[in-house]
């Protein structure tokens, strides 16, 4: 009964908003958050976040996950991941620049920004851009910026031990096993796949 009643409750959520296809270079930009977007709900092809329309649990998560409660704030911490982020407090410990973390988290801020009505298209796509730069100056390879997002989670992960928030977090198992799927060259519902590191630095065309 409660497997049926969970079923008829995801077939009667509201389909999101109509988007134009993505290009090849939009669907590059979305895929830097596919990291840290596991759930069943969440949509790794579009700029809105979800697969069903929940413009309300963006604004709930921004807000009591990020302290995001309106459009200025959310421009503000975006500005700090782009420009210091995590990272900065964590080239000590990992020898490396560890950008991928902060890209894939900006990015997601900026779709759940999206969705929550404090970003209309045009900007969330300018804000998104402000990403290739820096990423493919960092990175060669999605398997390279997997890498360096799953190194710097583990150190994430190591910081919360012995504190409240240690198991908040989904295990480690769980996001290895994530990455090993976006990258598996047989997965064809990797958006990975669909958008490969290269396409970046080529003009962009429809998909």
């Amino acid at each position: 009964m409660v497997q049926m009643f969970e079923r008829f409750r995801r077939e009667r959520r509201p389909q999101p908003p109509y988007e134009p296809p993505l290009t090849a270079h939009q669907l590059w930009l979305v895929s830097l958050s596919a990291p840290v977007n596991r759930g069943r709900d969440a949509a790794r092809a579009t700029l809105y976040p979800f697969r069903y329309r929940d413009d309300a649990e963006a604004e709930r998560w921004l807000r009591e996950e990020w302290e995001i409660p309106d459009r200025d704030e959310l421009l503000s911490r975006l500005d700090d991941l782009l420009k210091n982020g995590y990272r900065a407090p964590l080239r000590e410990q990992t020898g490396t620049e560890p950008l991928a973390w902060d890209m894939a988290l900006y990015t997601d801020v900026v779709r759940k920004g999206y969705a929550a009505g404090h970003l209309d298209a045009p900007t969330a796509w300018q804000l998104l851009r402000a990403t290739i730069m820096p990423t493919v100056a960092a990175y060669d390879s999605w398997h390279a910026f997997a890498a360096d997002y799953l190194l710097v989670r583990k150190v994430w992960m190591e910081g919360l031990r012995g504190t409240p928030d240690q198991d908040f977090p989904a295990p480690q198992a769980v996001s290895d096993a994530h990455l090993r799927a976006l990258l598996d060259p047989a997965n064809q519902a990797s958006p990975w796949n669909w958008a490969p590191w290269h396409v970046i630095s080529l003009p962009d065309r429809p998909l």
